[in-house]
């Protein structure tokens, strides 16, 4: 079974701000250089690379392991039956994550995973039907 990320635009908005804002008062008032676009240019394929990760960020659960894809990267796969606790995060740590609507799953000893699939509801329900310890906090 294949989760997507949930997308926030918000997000993409302005991290787009963020990326060309600041070349606005040099191109109003000197103009296009040929600085300026292999500027833009580099920019433009730095936010395109950022584009593919937010809406190629997956999450597929294969028979009991959970493999996790953020555009071109993957991350070691976790095992669903050593999940303890899945919750709601209000984290902005840095994730495979592409919006703030954010869940954290617990594993392992001390380990946590911060993902924002589509339907996460459908997803803990999933991982609870391979990992019936799984608490899920999600509902409560």
């Amino acid at each position: 079974m294949i989760y997507y990320s949930k997308t926030s635009y918000t997000l993409l908005i302005v991290i787009f701000i963020v990326f060309f804002g600041p070349l606005l008062p040099n191109i109003i008032h000197e103009g296009f250089s040929k600085k300026m676009y292999l500027t833009i240019s580099a920019l433009l394929i730095l936010y395109g690379f950022i584009l593919h990760m937010f809406f190629n960020t997956t999450y597929t659960i294969n028979q009991k392991m959970l493999h996790i894809k953020c555009g071109f990267f993957r991350y070691k796969p976790i095992n669903i039956m050593n999940m303890k606790k899945i919750s709601k995060s209000s984290s902005i740590i840095s994730s495979p994550a592409a919006s703030f609507d954010r869940i954290e799953i617990t594993y392992d000893k001390f380990d946590e995973l911060i993902i924002s699939p589509k339907h996460k509801l459908k997803f803990a329900a999933d991982l609870q039907k391979i990992n019936p310890n799984l608490i899920n906090e999600l509902t409560a």
